[in-house]
């Protein structure tokens, strides 16, 4: 990823049997690029070496048109997937360019797809004017937000991130990382600094192997 860790979804996809997982590089807006030229490279290669018949693209790139063109040179259909509303999200060209394609609507992907609710800052925090009395005060509401996001985190995350460290990665996964940073900013009223980061990652690791030892979840230790 261009220098960065994985989070803790793409280590966990990434351990699937018969998965390939292909990451590009997060710039500083935290979008993810750079992915579209090795599916790219994937398509025409799998197509070349008459490795498959059918290709199934969930996407609506329009860079990804010149390895939809090449695969089917080579024979392959190419099958087009979106989620509604795709169609404004989706290059009009590729759509085109694609054999078939298709649009699932929200009832189809219900069953197995859901909508991340937002971690808000626990409402126990200290107002940003009462947090700057003192140091003391300021570790503590830290602690007290990172300690809170531990316990308010996802099954399938808390599960993720022990993937992450099973696997040797150590500290907060990215994605995590950063929304805890949101809700501690947002707990102070200012940018944390480099000591007040370490706390509250080390806060929230202590918390989050509280949760994974009291599931009797066989995962590696990953604090620093």
């Amino acid at each position: 990823m261009g220098g960065s860790l994985p989070t803790s979804d793409q280590a966990r996809l990434a351990a699937l049997d018969d998965v390939k997982l292909r990451l590009g590089f997060v710039n500083s807006q935290g979008q993810q690029k750079g992915v579209d030229s090795l599916i790219v490279t994937d398509l025409i290669e799998l197509a070349r070496l008459k490795s498959i018949s059918d290709a199934l693209l969930l996407a609506g790139d329009e860079d990804l048109r010149i390895g939809v063109q090449i695969a089917q040179n080579h024979g392959v259909r190419v099958h087009l997937l979106g989620i509604h509303p795709a169609r404004g999200s989706q290059s009009p060209q590729l759509l085109q360019e694609a054999d078939t394609t298709k649009e699932w609507s929200r009832a189809v992907v219900d069953p197995f797809m859901t909508i991340r609710p937002a971690i808000e800052a626990p409402g126990s925090i200290p107002s940003p004017e009462a947090v700057e009395a003192g140091s003391d005060d300021i570790l503590a509401s830290i602690s007290t937000a990172a300690r809170d996001s531990a316990r308010r985190l996802e099954p399938t995350d808390v599960i993720a991130v022990g993937t992450y460290w099973a696997e040797g990665n150590r500290g907060v996964p990215p994605d995590i990382d950063r929304r805890l940073l949101g809700i501690c900013r947002q707990a102070l009223g200012r940018v944390l600094e480099a000591s007040e980061k370490r706390h509250m990652r080390a806060a929230f690791q202590k918390e989050l192997k509280v949760r994974i030892d009291g599931s009797e979840t066989s995962l590696k230790d990953g604090s620093e």
